[in-house]
């Protein structure tokens, strides 16, 4: 059989075929999701951590230097992710993805990306210019943007035998993907579903509120509430 042929089999299977969907109440892994027309049902929050400006970062430093801050800026982020209860379960150069379940959610994500933020600021970017000096001396500021939805997604698993991993398809997945690439100053963006599913004790703090809005933004083609911060939550 020719690649051709190969590939008509495999793409017709997969149109072809139903889906065995099984709602899910854990964030699943990889091998509790059948490469044949597997799927799970979650009802879940997404976030994506992302690092700015890395397309200069790669051009203007060297590699290794590059790569130190993108590994810094992703260790911390998962650390904090892990410790916030989120299941890593994607990375994409120097964004990593995560899924939050369970009653609290909405607060977890929350309070892990403010903390991611705190980080950012308090942690990476001060030990990566004290040891990296080219960052400082060509005026590279380490920032980043977090984004988060919550909503209903579908996982299943892309690709072939051998080689293959977790896709989540959905709402959710798709708008915190986006939010995180914003880059005008602010460095934590949920959607109105966040909002509303989160504790006081994360909309408010000492009576100052954490977060700016509602406002309106257009998010692949669609117009949707989210709000916005600039805090820090200490770790």
């Amino acid at each position: 059989m020719g690649l051709a042929e190969d590939v008509e089999k495999a793409v017709t299977s997969v149109v072809c075929s139903n889906w065995n969907t099984r709602s899910g109440t854990v964030v699943p892994e990889t091998e509790d999701v059948s490469l044949s027309n597997g799927a799970v049902e979650v009802d879940a929050v997404y976030l994506y951590a992302d690092l700015a400006n890395s397309t200069s970062l790669a051009r203007d430093f060297t590699r290794t230097t590059a790569a130190k801050v993108i590994r810094a800026y992703l260790d911390a982020a998962c650390r904090i992710i892990r410790a916030r209860g989120g299941e890593i379960r994607s990375f994409d150069g120097d964004r990593v993805m995560a899924v939050f379940m369970g009653s609290t959610k909405n607060t977890d994500a929350a309070k892990c990306a403010l903390q991611i933020n705190y980080a950012v600021k308090e942690i990476v970017r001060p030990k990566a210019e004290a040891n990296l000096s080219s960052l400082k001396s060509q005026g590279f500021v380490i920032k980043h943007c977090v984004g988060i939805d919550s909503g209903k997604a579908l996982i299943v698993r892309g690709g072939v035998r051998g080689s293959n991993d977790l896709v989540s398809i959905g709402r959710a997945p798709n708008v915190a993907a986006k939010l995180s690439d914003i880059r005008n100053g602010y460095r934590t963006y949920i959607t109105k579903d966040v909002y509303n599913g989160m504790l006081e004790s994360m909309r408010t703090y000492d009576g100052r509120p954490v977060w700016e809005g509602p406002f309106t933004r257009e998010v692949g083609g669609e117009k949707i509430t989210v709000y916005r911060s600039t805090w820090t939550w200490t770790l």
